[in-house]
């Protein structure tokens, strides 16, 4: 009897070990991908479509929410933020891509040329990323199916990355755009 209940406790033991290093594992995989800039094997754990509807609703909400009340309440107003969210379907087209993830996770892209960081001063065509995009990210289980990374958590403007579970599997389905702390032109 004590045979039998010290075996299902090593088995216990390994299934617990394996769930648990599921999204370390997948975001060792990932940091490789983004290094070596392959996107082939970053898109092998991306959730697209999940992504996608993800972006979109989070543009949207920023655009009806930077409008305020007043512009929606104008016919004009609703016209103009109808057609602007028509054009958020393009940025999340760019952004819901391997090379539109893998920028965003080694931290380069439109946002920070436009706030200069990441930019050698001296070319301001060239970008140097950081040697390891995910260096000082914090990683943490929301639930059992669920794990959040924290990339750049020190910085006003962290990226919080959103994995799910699917068997074994973890996905990334989620990123969480910093879209609140971002000033736009002329504010």
């Amino acid at each position: 009897m004590k045979k039998l209940l010290t075996v299902g406790l090593v088995i216990l033991a390994l299934l617990l070990g394996v769930w648990a290093s599921g999204p370390f594992l997948a975001v060792h995989q990932m940091r490789k991908a983004v290094a070596a800039q392959d996107t082939a094997a970053l898109s092998q754990h991306i959730d697209f479509p999940a992504l996608r509807a993800n972006f979109k609703q989070q543009l949207d909400d920023h655009l009806v929410r930077r409008a305020g009340a007043d512009a929606q309440s104008s016919l004009l107003g609703a016209l103009a933020v109808r057609m602007a969210g028509g054009l958020t379907n393009g940025l999340v087209e760019v952004l819901a891509t391997p090379a539109g993830l893998g920028a965003l996770i080694e931290g380069r892209g439109l946002l920070h040329r436009v706030t200069g960081s990441g930019i050698d001063p001296g070319d301001s065509y060239a970008h140097t990323g950081p040697s390891d995009p995910l260096e000082g990210a914090k990683y943490r289980f929301e639930s059992l199916s669920r794990f959040t990374i924290t990339l750049h958590p020190e910085s006003e403007r962290p990226l919080v990355v959103g994995m799910t579970r699917d068997g074994l599997r973890w996905r990334v389905t989620d990123i969480r755009l910093p879209l609140d702390a971002m000033a736009l032109p002329g504010e």
